[in-house]
């Protein structure tokens, strides 16, 4: 039997994002003593609401004895990061033409500030695909990991849980799919992907990964459900 509804996270997924917001926040970081290696930068963050993931790094910051994180860092990564966006953002190959062949209800499911959600999916041509149904995680209590946003998208689709899909790149978006109760299919298809990405997801029990969208449509052609 086919997915009731299949939930999109944005950021690696469906735009080549995630590469652009690693770099810059990793130099901005290391600017102020916070270095991180990829793969833990990776599997701490990647997936986490804003406000969860300001929290952790301040954390960091005070941890070293440096108190606060300096007054201005989220403004100027913002500014630094929105400038490689507009000149450098593109769909992730393949994308379009899956949602072209997808019939069925589907949404948009991102820690991503809703603002700058439609942003992207506009700058790449995507917003149509999945409009009114983008969601983020401003618009839920708790981000992932938790299952609220999800959950929210699975009550405006008018869907049941354990009949969705979800599609994700981040260790906690593969958490809260499951905690949700459905089905989550890891996507190493991104410019951020890197050699133990899989297996991340893999370990934080994605069923199945695949690397390309044309994989992904293959199995959602031929009916594969878990």
């Amino acid at each position: 039997m086919a997915f009731e509804a299949i939930l999109f996270d944005c950021d690696g997924v469906l735009v080549d994002s995630e590469t652009i917001y690693v770099q810059v926040e990793r130099e901005h970081l290391a600017r102020i003593g916070l270095q991180y290696d990829l793969d833990e930068y990776m599997d701490r963050f990647q997936g986490l609401g804003s406000e969860d993931f300001w929290a952790a790094l301040d954390r960091d910051h005070r941890d070293l004895g440096k108190g606060p994180l300096p007054e201005n860092f989220f403004e100027e990564l913002d500014v630094a990061t929105m400038r490689r966006m507009e000149t450098e953002l593109l769909e992730i190959s393949g994308i379009k033409q899956l949602l072209n062949e997808h019939e069925g209800p589907r949404a948009v499911a991102s820690s991503s500030r809703l603002q700058r959600l439609i942003q992207k999916l506009r700058h790449t041509g995507l917003f149509a695909y999945f409009d009114p149904h983008i969601y983020s995680g401003e618009q839920v209590e708790n981000g992932k990991p938790a299952p609220d946003l999800f959950l929210f998208a699975a009550q405006k689709l008018g869907v049941s849980p354990a009949n969705t899909l979800v599609i994700e790149d981040s260790s906690n978006g593969v958490k809260a799919g499951l905690a949700a109760g459905m089905t989550v299919w890891g996507f190493v298809g991104g410019g951020h992907s890197h050699d133990t990405h899989a297996a991340q997801l893999e370990e934080a029990g994605a069923h199945r990964v695949v690397d390309t969208h044309q994989n992904l449509a293959e199995l959602l052609n031929n009916g594969a459900h878990a």
